[in-house]
């Protein structure tokens, strides 16, 4: 027997506020609720590390000095500022191609749109949230004097954990959806890409999932990538690297972990995501290949050359933290 429809349809029910036509409380959007959420984790497993002792270092007078609530506290405030700002500014200036925000720069934080309705800041980039947090951590090590490879790698730790509810909050959204598939979790998101009912591929792709193509334009079920990386990129990699944070071999170990284990696993994931159309492809070996199928794996998207570059410097720099632990054992 066959059971069809073989998708699912995504929830109607769901709007990107959390309390629709309600004045006031509309501005309270899911998105910016799960950051929230994220942020309040990244915080609890920092508490955690913090109670083991993982923050804790011995000064230039060989006395052991104590990390406090205080310290995480303004060390995740500060990454948290600088990860906003550089994941907005990353956002408009690599990925918007309208170049509206080149042209009036003071546009990129401004919260509403053109008939003034308060849409928060729409669009941020996972890329440069990362180097913009990244920095914002260097900083307050350098500025509050604590080791940053130790502080660093209680960050990567948390991380993970936090991410998984952007991802969940980008599924709320309805956005960030990946490519049309056949599979039986395949989601009809509303606000994606529809096809004519008379192209003979869409029919005979609508026939495969019990799907009604029979006049107009056709919503086709998509890979639900945005929950692919909240499992894989969220809680497997924070699984991985807590297994591990307490027995790392060197000071940077979780950082290493976090980035390239981010990299790898978002690269593949890629492959099942759409790419932003207005961009497709940075590298094709079909440069009429269409986004919304996966046609060939040389077909490489902005945020693939991204990963690998993730991965290339967190190897890298887990290589350099391990001759570092070298050295100072070797003079030891």
């Amino acid at each position: 027997m066959n059971f069809l429809p073989l998708y699912i349809t995504y929830p109607s029910w769901i709007h990107p506020e959390v309390f629709p036509g309600v004045p006031m409380l509309g501005l309270i959007r899911w998105y910016g609720l799960m950051y929230i959420c994220a942020f309040t984790t990244a915080y609890w497993v920092l508490k955690k590390l913090l109670k083991e002792g993982a923050l804790d270092y011995k000064n230039s007078d060989n006395q052991l000095v104590k990390a406090t609530e205080d310290d995480i506290f303004s060390f995740i405030a500060t990454g948290i500022v600088f990860l906003l700002i550089g994941a907005r500014v990353f956002s408009t200036l690599v990925y918007d191609t309208s170049g509206k925000y080149l042209r009036a720069p003071w546009l990129i934080f401004w919260p509403f749109d053109s008939d003034m309705h308060f849409t928060g800041l729409a669009g941020m980039s996972y890329h440069g949230g990362f180097i913009g947090g990244f920095l914002g951590m260097v900083f307050w090590c350098l500025k509050n004097k604590r080791p940053m490879l130790k502080w660093i790698d209680a960050m990567g730790t948390a991380i993970p954990l936090g991410y998984t509810f952007g991802r969940l909050g980008n599924w709320l959204n309805g956005e960030l959806y990946g490519r049309i598939t056949t599979m039986p979790w395949g989601t009809v998101f509303p606000d994606a890409e529809r096809f004519s009912s008379s192209i003979e591929w869409v029919q005979d792709f609508a026939a495969k999932v019990g799907m009604d193509a029979t006049t107009g334009l056709v919503n086709l079920p998509r890979h639900p990538s945005q929950l692919y990386e909240a499992l894989f990129e969220g809680l497997v990699l924070f699984t991985i690297i807590w297994l591990c944070h307490k027995k790392k071999p060197f000071d940077g170990f979780s950082t290493m972990l976090y980035t390239a284990g981010y990299g790898f696993f978002r690269f593949f994931i890629e492959y099942f995501r759409e790419p932003d159309a207005d961009i497709g492809y940075r590298f094709a070996a079909d440069s009429n290949a269409p986004i919304y199928l996966n046609t060939s794996l040389l077909n490489i998207s902005t945020g693939q050359v991204l990963c690998m570059l993730m991965i290339l410097g967190g190897l890298s720099l887990g290589l350099v933290c391990w001759l570092r632990k070298r050295k100072q054992d070797s003079k030891e």
